[in-house]
């Protein structure tokens, strides 16, 4: 352990990495300097500087990285249409390789020896901590506290804070491990580790309720340039403000809480509330683009890809391969999803209400009921001999052995 001299901890002023400051100094006997990144966690930065130093901190870098982590982090995944498991839209688990890289870049600035991370051993995020400092600075040592030490639970760490004079966030009485930045808010413990209590209301803290939602609908218009949302109502934002803005509609209408019992990486199964007000509405939008843009042969089959996608970034596999070719596909199939879908928010619900793009497929020459000098219907018979010929010899071996029998 005395070769660890230097450490840098991705540190949040939550509960785990606030005992952790102490604790690495009490046991490797080095010097912490904690990194905390702005990925949008909002009020929570405020005291975050102070309170390190007083943990016994030596530095602390406060790294402003929302533009970096909405443009090259979640808009890569919007435009995969990337959801795990039907309804996680990925929020912690993109969030984790764009902190790590930042933890690596501090560390080869203050020529560390180790980066630390407040990651438990149960769950999903110490392997992305893990596998993006593998990928970008495999000669770094990782020190995982929650594998190491003696803590077995959040009381048990609440209980060390108080023993240390560490003030954390979390009680007691509201013992939820919460993740929160631009994009959303998670939920996780307490009583929602039993799946069948309903989350409280108290719970959400960016979502209104749909109970409590207005009653009126709220219509949005959202422009997209390749894939990528450009403007709300018309106006053109940089993606920090329009996410801000799509938030701030969603939430306000009750858009984006999704309940889920997921499957973690590491073998085990957890329940999750999620927050997502205007990632929801964003998804929602870029798919209907792509309804109108796209030709079923790609929009088929970019729908697996999505798939695998988002099992990629859920599984801490940001910088694989495998990731970085799937992106090459999905940029080939933005260069023309651009174009303008407005949607109707109501406690709780989207729907669509109008898409139109220069790009659109849609022709309604070919498709009206009415009459049309652009498609003769006779031409759907050879199709249909032609396409069900396969079942038709199929069905014609089946009566000779039938007839045998």
């Amino acid at each position: 352990m005395s070769e660890i001299k230097k450490v840098v901890l991705a540190y949040s002023g939550g509960l785990d990495t606030s005992v952790i400051i102490p604790w690495l100094k009490e046991n490797f006997g080095c010097e912490v300097i904690a990194m905390c990144a702005d990925v949008g966690q909002g009020d929570e930065l405020a005291p975050i500087r102070e309170k390190a130093l007083k943990s016994g901190a030596s530095k602390v870098y406060i790294e402003d990285l929302k533009k970096e982590f909405i443009e090259g982090y979640i808009w890569p995944t919007l435009k995969a249409g990337a959801v795990y498991e039907g309804k996680y839209l990925l929020g912690t688990s993109f969030a984790r390789p764009i902190i790590a890289k930042a933890l690596v870049d501090v560390a080869l600035k203050e020529g560390a020896d180790a980066v630390a991370h407040g990651a438990t051993g149960k769950g999903n995020d110490q392997v992305r901590f893990e596998l993006t400092v593998k990928a970008l600075a495999p000669h770094l040592k990782i020190i995982a506290p929650w594998r190491l030490w003696d803590i077995r639970s959040r009381e048990d760490a609440i209980d060390y804070a108080e023993k240390h004079g560490i003030p954390v966030p979390v009680t007691k009485k509201r013992p939820y491990s919460m993740d929160r930045n631009i994009w959303h808010l998670s939920h996780e413990g307490g009583d929602l580790e039993d799946p069948w209590n309903e989350p409280k209301d108290d719970v959400y803290l960016v979502t209104t309720t749909p109970e409590k939602a207005p009653d009126k609908p709220t219509y949005v218009e959202i422009t997209f340039e390749k894939g990528v949302p450009v403007a709300v109502d018309g106006e053109k934002l940089d993606a920090v403000a329009l996410l801000e803005r799509v938030n701030a509609l969603g939430a306000a209408n009750g858009i984006g809480i999704a309940d889920i019992v997921e499957n973690r990486l590491v073998g085990m199964k957890s329940r999750g509330v999620y927050e997502t007000p205007g990632g929801t509405i964003l998804y929602y939008a870029h798919r209907e683009l792509e309804y109108l843009t796209l030709d079923r042969a790609t929009l088929h089959f970019k729908e697996q890809v999505a798939i695998r996608y988002a099992e990629l970034v859920y599984d801490g596999m940001w910088y694989s391969p495998l990731r970085e070719a799937l992106d090459a596909f999905v940029e080939s199939t933005q260069q023309t999803v651009s174009g303008v879908v407005r949607l109707k928010l109501y406690k709780g619900n989207i729907m669509s209400a109008g898409a139109k793009s220069p790009y659109s497929l849609y022709h309604e020459g070919f498709v009206t009921f009415g009459r049309d000098e652009v498609y003769n219907q006779k031409d759907a018979e050879g199709f249909i001999n032609l396409f069900g010929l396969p079942l038709k010899i199929r069905a014609l071996m089946q009566q000779k052995e039938a007839n045998k029998a």
